[in-house]
């Protein structure tokens, strides 16, 4: 190969962008991104740069090494023909490739009926979302309000009450998180936010909007009326492939991929991050997106491997998700796919939002997930044991030529952490115990 081009600048791209350079590769490495802006650490924006304890300039990644690549920031990638080997950009341009990455990530999920001309309402997905959201809340001191239930919405939700501000949370699902975490857990961790002064709406829709010049006035289903100096949508998102429209390669909640990252029916593509839908052979057959950050610098660099070694050689790129979050000053670690669970087991203390508590997700019977609050040492302790026990699977032919309308069930999007070294005698509690409980009383069904 004499030029590898990725679509897409962000952590992912800079980390598979390094891991070639690590491999000896030599040719040119052209790097394509529509933000004006180089990597930086997305996580932080509904977090320490809304509060002001970092400033955007610390927020940008170093390259661990002099990578030697071209930066296309601006510039927005508008076309693939795949059979060219051709990434068609602005102003006609065509830029060839012998191997190609994608890595465009997703983009924020625009909600029905929502002003978004209103300069007071917000998505946040980037950095200058997050500096326009700073300068709404600076220019005002009133209520924010919060739509949507996951992670994103709620640490910025958090971080308001550090500074303060008071916040509603508006959302369909009558529990935080439940999609992600199951209902009980996320009950607790709703409490969690009412002890620090947070105002939940849940399980309603929004009726009607209007805009003045006293805030965003929203009207509930239950007839409600809130109005805000502030929104933020946090309802999802969506996988930025609208580019590839019309390429021949399978677009179905993301780019569907091999267990490689090699994307079906193209030998000499992959896709990596946010975007890539592929089975992760720890698991099942199913496709999958995992929007974690951890999952964003694994896949880059295994992507990076796919790409070098060949579709025939490339290794299936199994790892085990983590990811953690901290809100109100309670940190939730997980690991493994909770989402995923049809079944809960308490291994400790039943969550309630303050006190120390794991919980396990069992699928089939076999652990498939472990969810902590304020436990970090007895969860690398967990960890480890997941990472033993979830062995990958044996490819087959199966799950390599897996089911176009298979549907995929995604984890909400969380930020993560690699697991710090720490002695595993400082736990007494085992992952086995879920299976080994399988039918204790303690048990719950049918998340």
């Amino acid at each position: 190969m004499e030029r590898i081009v990725i679509v897409g600048a962000g952590l992912t791209a800079l980390r598979a962008a390094e891991r070639l350079r690590e491999l000896k590769f030599d040719g040119e490495i052209v790097i394509v991104g529509d933000e004006p802006h180089k990597p930086y650490h997305r996580p932080a924006l509904s977090k320490q740069l809304v509060t002001g304890k970092l400033a955007t300039k610390d927020l940008f990644f170093p390259a661990y090494h002099d990578i030697d690549a071209i930066w296309r920031t601006r510039t927005r990638a508008h076309k693939l023909d795949h059979g060219r080997h051709v990434v068609h950009l602005p102003g006609g341009e065509e830029l060839k490739y012998d191997g190609l990455m994608i890595a465009t990530g997703v983009e924020a999920r625009h909600l029905a009926g929502a002003p978004r001309h209103d300069p007071r309402v917000h998505a946040l997905r980037t950095l200058d979302d997050a500096m326009a959201i700073k300068e709404t809340l600076t220019r005002s001191k009133g209520r924010v309000v919060v739509i949507g239930t996951g992670f994103t919405g709620c640490e910025f939700a958090s971080s308001c009450r550090e500074m303060n501000r008071d916040v509603t949370i508006i959302g369909r699902s009558k529990t935080l998180f439940g999609k992600a975490l199951g209902p009980e857990l996320g009950a607790a961790i709703g409490d969690l936010h009412r002890r620090h002064g947070v105002d939940l709406a849940l399980g309603v829709d929004i009726r009607h909007w209007a805009t003045g010049p006293e805030g965003v006035a929203i009207v509930l289903s239950n007839e409600r009326l809130i109005t805000a100096a502030c929104v933020i949508l946090a309802v999802g998102s969506m996988p930025s492939t609208d580019w590839l429209a019309g390429s021949g390669l399978v677009l179905e909640d993301g780019v569907l991929c091999e267990p490689t990252c090699h994307v079906v029916g193209a030998s000499d593509v992959v896709a990596a991050g946010d975007v890539a839908r592929w089975p992760n052979l720890r698991f099942d057959g199913v496709p999958r997106r995992v929007e974690h950050w951890l999952n964003a610098i694994e896949m880059g660099r295994a992507a990076a491997e796919s790409l070098l070694a060949g579709k025939s050689r490339a290794k299936p790129f199994t790892p085990l998700p983590r990811f953690w979050s901290e809100q109100h000053h309670v940190r939730i670690q997980a690991a493994g796919i909770p989402a995923i669970g049809q079944q809960t087991m308490y291994l400790s203390t039943r969550p309630n939002g303050a006190e120390r508590s794991i919980t396990g997700y069992i699928r089939a019977g076999k652990p498939v997930g472990i969810v902590g609050l304020n436990q970090p040492r007895t969860m690398i302790h967990l960890t480890r044991q997941l990472d033993q026990k979830l062995r990958p699977m044996v490819p087959s032919e199966r799950v390599r030529n897996a089911p176009r309308r298979t549907p995929a069930e995604n984890p909400t999007t969380a930020n993560a952490e690699t697991l710090s070294e720490r002695s595993p005698s400082e736990s007494k509690i085992d992952v086995s115990e879920l299976s080994a409980r399988l039918k204790a009383p303690a048990m719950r069904n049918g998340r």
